[in-house]
């Protein structure tokens, strides 16, 4: 019998401190050579234990074998210099260091397959993998090549396509890119951003999900969201299209956010990744709480199709406030599903 309500994670989960350095992003790796690849792989098995045990239904890899969720895909692609670095202002934000598209863009071969084979192999359960969307792709490069956000956001979105293709051979059940970029460039997303999109999800037969959050719990991302105002209504913008488009479930960030709960009308019909933890705090949501959000998130969500979910990626936190924060998600969730069944 499907379950209803099924809980799951927006990505990222905290690395253990034997393999980078905690609450921080963009961490080196503390191994080398064979001990990083099996370090990567223990640290990838317990990801998987503590989302089981804190009762997560949809469960993923926790991007434990990733430095960044933008990054290392692009680190895999050929025609990009990381040697060559510039800085550039992220999502109108904070600026990095990032790297320079020298020469058209290729996938020499998958990157993250033989990791999602890895976590099939560990778990029946329904796996959902991420990869970063095309548009925050171009967000986090300096293009010396193609002149234009565009021309780059087109080749990545073939390039994504293929591995997502890759990833559902090996038994991904959901393919989710991520696409913060998306609640900042609304003319771009409307003209060809979601048609992007849809291009890298050409011929998937599995599900698939666009996640779009305002940003980890970093002080670039907190600062900006205290210049959005009492509502955050970003979502307005691009949902209209993405109700249309051909993405099957859209993730999203609702609970300690400013984000008006009834903006989830504009994407009736579609599945919904309801974000019901809050990733900008280490403030342990109540099961109650997470049940609240839920709630009112019903009145414009069908039950069936009612995802909850954590906001964003937990990476910057701690793993105890993080597998604390799963098990408030998962008890809320179940408090819902009695209310429902009841």
């Amino acid at each position: 019998m499907k379950t209803l309500l099924p809980t799951s994670t927006a990505g990222s989960l905290p690395k253990p401190a034997w393999l980078a350095q905690p609450e921080a992003l963009w961490s080196p790796w503390k191994l080398q050579g064979e001990e990083l690849v099996d370090g990567k792989h223990d640290a990838l098995r317990v990801s998987l234990q503590e989302q089981q045990q804190a009762g997560i239904d949809i469960v993923s890899d926790g991007e434990q074998t990733r430095q960044h969720f933008v990054t290392t895909f692009i680190e895999h692609l050929s025609g990009v210099d990381f040697e060559n670095r510039k800085t550039v202002k992220i999502r109108n934000r904070y600026e990095a260091s990032v790297p320079t598209v020298v020469a058209a863009v290729a996938r020499p071969k998958p990157v993250f397959v033989d990791d999602a084979r890895f976590l099939r192999k560990q778990t029946k359960q329904p796996i959902k993998w991420a990869l970063p969307g095309p548009m925050t792709m171009i967000d986090t490069l300096y293009d010396d090549h193609y002149k234009s956000r565009e021309k780059l956001a087109w080749e990545f979105a073939k390039l994504l396509n293929q591995e997502a293709k890759d990833l559902e051979a090996a038994g991904v059940d959901i393919i989710q890119f991520d696409e913060p970029a998306f609640n900042v460039f609304f003319d771009e997303v409307n003209e060809w951003g979601v048609a992007c999109l849809e291009r890298a999800i050409e011929g998937l037969k599995c599900e698939t999900a666009v996640h779009i959050c305002y940003g980890y719990g970093i002080k670039a991302n907190t600062d900006w969201k205290k210049t959005l105002g009492s509502e955050w209504r970003q979502y307005e913008t691009v949902f209209p299209k993405l109700q249309k488009s051909n993405i099957d479930i859209i993730s999203l960030e609702c609970h300690g956010s400013r984000v008006p709960v009834e903006l989830l009308e504009l994407i009736r019909g579609k599945k919904v990744m309801v974000g019901a933890i809050d990733v900008a705090t280490n403030t342990i949501e109540t099961p109650e709480e997470v049940a609240s959000t839920l709630r009112e998130a019903l009145k414009f969500v069908d039950a069936d199709k009612l995802y909850p979910c954590t906001n964003c990626g937990m990476a910057p936190l701690s793993r105890v406030v993080a597998r604390k924060k799963l098990s408030a998600l998962n008890a809320g969730a179940q408090i819902v599903r009695k209310e429902l069944l009841a």
